[in-house]
């Protein structure tokens, strides 16, 4: 599991950003004089939810392969 985790990370840092994901509402955007912040809120449980559904379907199709 760590080295999945180091492989996306890579992969991440490979590719960038994704330009559909980029500004969405519900991000949360905070702009000061000399501060600046950006919390990802919506694309976060975008990618979540995602990530939840393609799990879910590869152990399922995992689980009727083994019986």
């Amino acid at each position: 599991m760590f080295f999945a985790g180091i492989a996306i990370a890579a992969l991440g840092v490979v590719l960038g950003k994704i330009p559909f994901l980029e500004k969405l509402p519900g991000d949360i955007v905070i702009h000061k004089k000399n501060f600046s912040f950006f919390f990802p809120l919506a694309t976060n449980l975008i990618l979540s939810v995602r990530l939840s559904i393609i799990l879910y379907l590869t152990g399922r199709k995992c689980r009727k392969c083994q019986i």
